[in-house]
């Protein structure tokens, strides 16, 4: 029997045959190099060696190893590896095929213990689409349905399976407190929170109950390392067993919180309007949690306040409407306005289908008035800044992960082409399931 494969197995056969290590170094000559940490080097030289960034500086000043595979990339441009941060990669194949969804676990509104590596599908379709356009890493974490709906993982956008492309496994947790968490919809079996009085006491009760259950661990912990006294002693070793303490009972949802309560790890703290995030903050506050700020489309009335907590702000999607009462670029000149005040920003997508989409928010952005050169960090070293990882990714600087784009234009903007894509010093093949497609039914 004659066994025909599907275009999308042959595209997914062709991608693990060609993505192997990195054989050899790799040198990409003459190229413009966008740096992000260290300005730009026209006619600049790049070498990538056992997956890193080996060298860099002008043609001149660096010399080429001898076996090395050189790519003339002049007339192109050089750049880090976009990173979206945050996005629903692998939770989601087909929108309308709910088997295909894993974005979002109904049971309960709160659930801290449920982590996106669970569930993360490396061998998505949605992955090479995305990687097409230069972003090759992305935190991934659950639909924002849920107050606490889970913890996200950062990736990347390449690997053998998913214990390679799960570069940092629970790196922070969404708490969510935008009105869609709302459960008063007829259908919605789960009646709270209604309210956002409702969202508010939910969260602040869970934490309440951490709080109790980490006393509970420490009270636990201190009575086993005492001393048992001299005249409390039997010779009964029935009897020394019985007085032995008694541990909690162990709480997955209350035992994820631990690391967010003792400030261990972020919070990534959503909220769209003034007065959701002034609740929110003030909840993390509460609680001293430390966060990262989401999304906040529409605050811009309270920026200033924004400011003033000195935290980082997650912007997008850029392509939001404005409210009734906002002018029209309300959401466009978000990034600028934050930028203007001092405020490190990222981007993100919020998507999976169109994560792709990542760096013409940055180019929109610029259209109103966020400095070029802002855009790009907000999409390369300040994302890796923001989620830890900055002594590997978001620039290009000699001993960092050589994730690594080539393109014939500016990143921003969308008229540019990406050439080539090093992920660890792999070239990863520009092919997926729309190329595929698109070569088989244009007849090329």
């Amino acid at each position: 029997m004659k066994i025909q494969l599907l275009p999308a197995v042959l595209a997914c056969c062709l991608i693990s045959v060609i993505a192997v290590a990195q054989q050899g170094p790799v040198v990409l000559k003459g190229g413009k190099l966008l740096t992000v940490s260290h300005g730009t080097i026209e006619n600049g030289l790049l070498i990538i060696e056992n997956g890193k960034i080996a060298a860099i500086g002008s043609g001149m000043a660096v010399k080429l190893p001898g076996n090395a595979r050189v790519i003339d990339v002049t007339g192109m441009t050089v750049y880090p590896g976009l990173i979206d941060s945050e996005t629903n990669l692998g939770l989601t194949e087909i929108s309308a095929e709910q088997m295909s969804n894993d974005l979002l676990e109904p049971s309960d509104e709160i659930m801290p213990h449920m982590h996106v590596y669970d569930a993360f599908h490396a061998e998505s379709e949605l992955i090479p689409v995305t990687r097409i356009n230069g972003i090759t890493n992305a935190i991934v974490a659950p639909r924002n349905g849920d107050t606490l709906p889970g913890q996200d993982s950062f990736v990347q956008l390449d690997g053998k399976s998913a214990l390679e492309m799960l570069l940092v496994r629970d790196i922070a947790m969404p708490l969510n407190f935008t009105g869609a968490q709302r459960h008063n919809e007829s259908w919605d079996k789960r009646r709270f929170p209604q309210t956002r009085m409702g969202m508010a006491a939910q969260l602040r009760q869970a934490f309440l109950d951490a709080e109790d259950y980490r006393q509970k661990l420490i009270d636990y912990e201190k009575k086993k390392s005492e001393p048992a006294k001299a005249d409390e002693k039997k010779d009964d070793k029935k009897d020394e067993k019985k007085s032995e303490p008694t541990p909690p009972k162990r709480d997955l949802k209350l035992e994820a919180l631990l690391p967010y309560l003792d400030g261990k790890k972020s919070i990534v703290l959503a909220a769209e309007g003034p007065s959701d995030l002034e609740t929110a903050v003030s909840l993390a506050h509460e609680f001293n949690l430390k966060f990262v700020l989401n999304h906040i489309s529409h605050s811009q009335p309270v920026l200033d306040y924004v400011a003033a907590l000195k935290v980082p702000v997650i912007v997008g999607p850029i392509y939001e409407d404005p409210k009734d009462y906002e002018r029209y670029d309300a959401v466009y000149s978000l990034p600028a306005q934050l930028y203007k005040r001092g405020v490190k920003i990222a981007f993100a997508t919020y998507d999976a289908h169109n994560a792709r989409n990542l760096p013409y928010q940055a180019g929109f952005a610029v259209a109103f008035g966020l400095p070029p050169d802002e855009a790009l960090k907000a999409i390369t070293l300040n994302a890796a800044e923001i989620w830890g990882v900055a002594d590997k990714l978001g620039s290009l600087d000699v001993g960092k992960t050589a994730n690594v784009v080539v393109a014939n234009g500016d990143p921003l903007d969308v008229k540019t082409d990406v050439k080539h894509v090093f992920i660890e010093g792999r070239e990863i093949p520009l092919a997926s399931r729309q190329t595929q497609l698109r070569d088989q039914y244009s007849g090329q």
